[in-house]
């Protein structure tokens, strides 16, 4: 079992890797290369994501629980997606570009849900062996992170290069894949229900509890302000004139692993309701900052708010998805992982992802986008969020996350 968790750390630091590579500036190539995309045209590339976090469940609960491994599964999406990333980087319009990101991301998304199920399954005590396991995603994410700074493809325009280096790793992990641990369906045994393999039985299970169901609308809601942080925040970097937008950005994911590393000590401290929290006051006081902050004198609110990522994606994500192992049970895991996915990724970050376009076009003028008011609109979203899910949820301390193999 120890041997295999370094196996399981590649797995992470590749998949998070492809993820950051392209994503983080994503926005920038496409509102300053040569596609000279709209605010509306940047929000529905992005909504790729979301489309792609609402398939996830359907495909992982009718393939990954019930009829093939898990890791074959992981393995063909990252090698089919490989060829879409490439194809990407070519495109040179925007619905041949879109065409590209939008079936990449059917692919991509599901692959969260089956990495972290890979992980899980081979796991005794998954509350403290998979916060370190994931924290190798977040050191894959900086890596990403510093080589676009490094090699100054924002300043010299070349981010179509980033597309290509995601469709090269995405290459490597569906080959790495195929050499990982065997994780057989759990659920190949059983007769198969129309609402076992849809995950409808796996949301039955989870929202039967009034704590859970709180939760997983605070998700949804959470990911509405969330769109706006992954859509525009490298624009806005670039924008204000911060040079080497994508290096700076991996500052987050820097405090992410350090945090990550906590988890297992703050998790049994401070408990679910208040790292879910603090996750979400963490976006309120990141969006004041962004709000506040530009590239001279308020360059250190900026530098603050994007440290805040390890607070803002740890503390709520990452305790969501422990808590939701917790709730699930064994037999859920998987469909549970993904349930949750299309509650963020999906659900939360399609509206989002909606809103936030139209929120840039309603403020920005021929002189520019007024980003003061851009940010402080999701702050406002995040903190009627937070206070929302300070007087609901009320978790039923006989079923702590943390005694039922969190996630």
């Amino acid at each position: 079992m120890t041997a295999t968790m370094p196996r399981l750390g590649a797995m992470m630091f590749l998949q998070f890797f492809i993820w950051g590579a392209w994503f983080v500036t994503l926005g920038t190539y496409l509102v300053s290369g040569p596609l000279q995309a709209s605010a509306s045209q940047v929000a529905t590339a992005f909504l790729s994501q979301s489309v792609g976090a609402i398939v996830a469940p359907f495909l992982v609960g009718l393939i990954a629980d019930r009829y093939f491994a898990a890791q074959r599964i992981l393995a063909l999406l990252h090698l089919a997606g490989a060829a879409l990333m490439w194809g990407a980087s070519t495109a040179t319009s925007f619905p041949a570009f879109a065409g590209f990101v939008f079936g990449y991301m059917l692919l991509f998304m599901p692959t969260l849900a089956l990495a972290n199920s890979v992980a899980m399954r081979h796991m005794q005590s998954p509350e403290k062996q998979f916060p370190p396991v994931r924290v190798a995603g977040s050191i894959g994410w900086i890596v990403a992170g510093l080589l676009i700074g490094w090699l100054g493809w924002e300043q010299t325009r070349s981010l179509e290069l980033t597309f290509r280096m995601a469709a090269i790793a995405s290459a490597v992990l569906g080959l790495y894949a195929l050499t990982l641990p065997h994780t057989p369906p759990l659920a190949r045994e059983r007769d198969a229900k129309l609402g076992e393999i849809l995950g409808l039985d796996a949301a039955l299970h989870l929202l039967r509890s009034r704590a859970y169901l709180v939760f997983f609308l605070a998700s949804i809601a959470i990911c509405i302000p969330l769109s706006f942080y992954y859509n525009f925040t490298n624009p806005f970097l670039n924008d204000v004139g911060v040079r080497g937008a994508a290096g700076l950005q991996s500052l987050g994911q820097m405090s992410e692993v350090l945090l990550m590393l906590a988890m297992p000590f703050l998790f049994v401290r401070l408990g679910v309701k208040v790292m879910l929290a603090v996750g979400m006051a963490a976006w309120v006081l990141r969006y004041v900052m962004f709000a506040f902050g530009d590239a001279d004198a308020g360059f250190a609110l900026l530098v603050i708010g994007i440290v805040l990522h390890g607070i803002c994606y740890d503390f709520f994500f990452v305790t969501g998805q422990i808590y939701t192992d917790a709730r699930a049970g064994q037999a859920f895991r998987s469909s549970a992982q993904g349930f949750i996915t299309l509650a963020t990724y999906g659900v939360g970050m399609l509206i989002g992802t909606f809103l936030s376009g139209a929120v840039v076009e309603h403020y920005t003028t021929e002189a520019g986008p007024d980003w003061q008011q851009i940010w402080l609109f999701p702050a406002g979203v995040a903190f009627v969020v937070l206070v929302a899910f300070l007087f609901l949820f009320h978790d039923r301390p006989a079923a702590p996350p943390a005694a039922a193999a969190p996630h």
